[in-house]
């Protein structure tokens, strides 16, 4: 019986040794706005965060409250097409989240700048990190998302990004979150969606998360 106890027990730790994440200690730097630093919640409710633990990932979060990636914000720091040299040295896996507050300021901000200094942090990633696996995750959707700025960024997003050759994941359109709606966000976002078109809750992360991890895990595991 304690012979078969222990090939049992035995059996169960290969077993559990050949289910470890291929993903197991790589390093990924999630960079971006309130969307990774998550506004007034811990970033231990994110998505970002719960794919790095669930995969055995080293996490480093580069979110910052307010910031853009074409302009500086005197409360909320450089932007990001400048701030992305703060980043770790090596990385395997860097996600960008990032466009809803340059979107929310467009008219400051200009689309053409945006696409300018979008593709300048591209071609810095590219050339500081050339092994690492870049992903870009836009803003979500919102009230007349046909006809207004956020749009705008979104598109050019996908088309500056698509230059580069880095996968964007177009969460406005394809995210299974329904930023415009009222009802929606009183479940899934913070302050039960209060003046808040943003900043997903915990619950809203975990809704996201197999969406984006979907997105995610063939990039890496090749």
């Amino acid at each position: 019986m304690k012979k078969f106890l222990a090939l049992f027990f035995a059996a169960v730790c290969v077993s559990a040794a050949c289910a470890q994440s291929p993903l197991e200690g790589k390093r990924i730097a999630v960079f971006g706005d309130s969307y990774v630093r998550n506004h007034r919640e811990p970033v231990e409710n994110t998505w970002h965060y719960k794919f790095a633990k669930k995969h055995g990932m080293e996490y480093f979060n580069h979110g910052r409250n307010g910031n853009c990636v074409a302009m500086d914000r005197a409360r909320f720091g450089e932007a990001m097409y400048k701030r992305y040299t703060e980043l770790p040295d090596s990385l395997d896996c860097i996600l960008l989240i990032a466009g809803h507050n340059d979107a929310a300021l467009l008219d400051s901000v200009g689309i053409d700048n945006y696409r300018l200094r979008l593709s300048e942090l591209c071609n810095g990633l590219i050339e500081r990190y050339p092994q690492a696996n870049i992903l870009f995750f836009t803003c979500w959707n919102g009230a007349g998302f046909d006809h207004n700025k956020f749009r705008q960024v979104v598109d050019a997003t996908i088309d500056v990004c698509g230059r580069y050759s880095i996968p964007v994941f177009d969460a406005a359109r394809r995210g299974n979150i329904y930023a415009h709606s009222d009802a929606f966000r009183a479940v899934y976002f913070q302050n039960n969606g209060i003046k808040d078109h943003a900043h997903l809750n915990a619950k809203g992360h975990d809704r996201f998360l197999p969406v984006a991890e979907a997105f995610i895990l063939p990039y890496l595991t090749y």
